[in-house]
């Protein structure tokens, strides 16, 4: 009987995710009727292979066995389980009980040589020659006989060769795509490129963008996300601060796709041309930085496809097409798509081949806008379409609703997704949610994205707590998650008036108007961003989120926790002061043993963005943190420090 088989998503309905070299470790319930032992094996391949890799499971106790092997490469591979009876383990146990008994074991080694001799049967050459050797030496009983049933040479020879016979193979294949490593680890910017002119009311061009691209890489960024650069609707356009009626001017939202310029296809004329985004994406590569793109499948009244597919949008009983709605709110200057239409197919094809037009120009991450208002189906078509040919390609899942929808748009192939890092404020919420977040099964298939503030998002805990909030905020998103970014410049200026009390908008939002940043301010935290953004670099336990662990505190403003590599060769510990206002202080206890570290022994705390320089011991240590000077520490430990006189010593 083989159950539970671990990891496993939905019965097998969906497969697990990780990044090339990553490690799978599966754990399954193996064991049969009676007393007699049983052998396991994880079975794995590419999905485009033939043959198995077969690695021996290990016993954990209780009937569960566990095995690992790692994913060599992106693409989709696949795992099972295999078990069967061990004759030669069972008669090796239980001759070492006879023998400790005091009983004759003569009939048993000779049971133990037909056991020896079939094994010598399916095996070959060399192999075949040394099994037949030790199965006439339990045969014979001679002198030694029985030290062959101890575990050694003959137990791993009969493990080359075991009796698959009457093997039982558990009663699915399960999946694992393997993404490349940009899918865990990397650190997003997001710029409207309407906005990088430097020229007061002149419009941004993506040749604008291309000045910017080496002050975005030496920040420390590896993706440039932008918001939807196709040509704006003027029917219903809204003005600024999202009034219903624009004036002379207002360049419209970038999310209110179509006018007579084209449609998703097509880029506003006064950004440039598709040759202009082809060069875009060029020179970004050539400062380490990937071009993310916005994918909106929503239309403004002026599309083409509005004229051309009226039967790919929903129409009210009057004939006329029905606009989005939240209610009481109204968006008279969006189309939804009808993904009911009769004519569906052509609409699917038609939005594919949306994606894999921006997918010629070079675009590999896509930042898909509210998914969750769209079939699961679609998505789940759509995404196996373009990851057949392209599978290193991304795609971000801002779907900003219930968990059950968010957790279902991950399983079914969104490689990353946006959460609800941005609410979560407290040392309780954060511990409490990113614990979710990094558990079985969710850890399997979700993995998370984090956002401090979007262009919808300006939080309360940013428009009331100054600098520090913004400080606070980064270090938590860069340090609790491999992937994080941060929309600019608005977040580096510490933005954070609202457009009115209550509200999540910003004030003078870019979604309606073109700004003019002031990017060289001398309180910009460009410095800080880079620091932290180097220190993500040089540290690989900041490259995962599965061995994050909380250590509590006596100060329930204080959030403590660390990453460490498998190895504990890597050890980041941060400590976090979430009350901006005011200095905090208490004592923390950190859990040791994840760390690697002795429970007396003394080592060093070495804070990578003051350079600060501290001897700790065992397990309870005593933190301060002032937000005016700095609201976080982000130590790296460095053991075997064990005396002052070490301190200045130890690298």
């Amino acid at each position: 009987m083989i159950e539970a088989v671990a990891p496993e998503i939905d019965c097998g309905r969906f497969p697990i995710k990780r990044t090339e070299g990553e490690e799978v470790v599966v754990e399954a319930d193996a064991f049969g009727e009676g007393h007699d032992l049983v052998a396991c094996e994880l079975l794995h391949r590419a999905e485009a292979a033939d043959a198995w890799t077969v690695v021996r499971m290990d016993p954990l106790g209780n009937d569960r066995y566990r095995g690992s092997f790692r994913v060599p490469r992106v693409g989709r591979h696949l795992y099972t389980v295999r078990a069967w009876i061990d004759r030669f383990g069972t008669w090796s146990q239980d001759l070492e009980e006879r023998r400790r008994a005091g009983q004759n074991v003569g009939l048993d080694l000779r049971s133990g040589a037909r056991i020896v001799a079939a094994a010598a049967k399916r095996a070959t050459g060399a192999d075949a020659r040394t099994l037949a050797r030790h199965a006439e030496r339990l045969e014979s009983g001679d002198e030694g006989a029985e030290a062959l049933a101890l575990p050694g040479e003959l137990a791993a020879l009969i493990d080359r060769y075991p009796d698959l016979a009457g093997a039982a193979s558990y009663a699915r294949e399960l999946a694992v795509v393997v993404d490349r490593e940009r899918a865990r680890f990397g650190a997003w910017y997001e710029m409207f490129p309407r906005a990088a002119s430097s020229e007061p009311g002149r419009h941004g061009t993506l040749r604008d963008c291309e000045a910017l691209l080496p002050e975005i890489a030496a920040m420390g960024f590896d993706v440039l996300y932008l918001p939807p650069l196709h040509p704006i609707g003027r029917t219903h356009r809204k003005g600024k601060n999202n009034s219903a009626t624009a004036s002379k001017g207002d360049p419209g939202s970038p999310w209110a796709i179509g006018g007579p310029e084209g449609g998703h296809t097509a880029i506003h004329p006064e950004l440039g041309t598709v040759e202009d985004f082809r060069r875009l994406v060029a020179r970004a590569a050539e400062h380490g930085l990937e071009i993310a793109l916005d994918i909106a499948f929503q239309c403004t009244p002026d599309h083409p496809w509005v004229r051309e597919h009226p039967e790919w949008f929903r129409h009210r009983p009057d004939g006329t097409i029905q606009h989005a709605e939240n209610p009481p709110k109204k968006y008279e200057d969006i189309y939804p798509l009808d993904f009911e239409t009769d004519d569906w197919q052509a609409l699917w094809e038609e939005l594919r081949s949306v994606v894999l037009f921006w997918a010629e120009q070079g675009v590999r991450i896509f930042r898909v806008d509210n998914p969750h208002t769209k079939p699961f189906a679609f998505w789940e078509w759509l995404i196996a379409e373009v990851k057949r040919s392209l599978p290193e390609t991304i795609f971000l899942s801002e779907a900003f609703t219930r968990p059950r929808v968010m957790y279902r748009l991950a399983k079914l192939g969104f490689t990353q997704s946006y959460t609800y890092f941005a609410w979560r404020n407290t040392a309780a919420e954060i511990t409490d949610y990113f614990r979710e977040l990094t558990s079985p099964p969710l850890c399997e298939f979700f993995r998370a994205n984090l956002w401090p503030n979007t262009p919808d998002i300006l939080t309360e805990y940013l428009q009331l707590g100054d600098r520090a909030a913004f400080v606070t905020r980064l270090i938590l998103a860069a340090t609790l998650g491999a992937s994080y970014g941060i929309y600019g410049p608005a977040f580096e200026l510490c933005e954070r008036i609202p457009r009115e009390a209550g509200s999540e908008e910003y004030s003078d939002s870019e979604k309606y108007e073109i700004r003019l940043w002031e990017r060289e301010r001398p309180d910009s935290l460009k410095d800080l961003i880079e620091c932290v953004n180097g220190i993500r670099r040089d540290n690989p336990a900041l490259h995962s989120d599965r061995r994050l662990r909380f250590h509590p505190s006596n100060n329930s403003q204080l959030l403590c926790y660390s990453k460490t590599t498998e190895s504990c060769d890597n050890v980041v510990l941060v400590a976090v002061n979430l009350d901006p206002h005011h200095t905090q202080a208490g004592w923390v206890e950190l859990d040791t043993g994840e760390l690697g570290i002795a429970s007396a022994e003394t080592y060093q705390v070495h804070d990578l963005i003051s350079g600060a320089r501290y001897l700790w011991s065992g397990a309870r240590n005593y933190v301060e943190l002032d937000p005016r000077v700095s609201p976080a520490h982000v130590f790296r430990v460095r053991r075997h420090v064990r005396t002052e006189r070490d301190f200045d010593y130890f690298l």
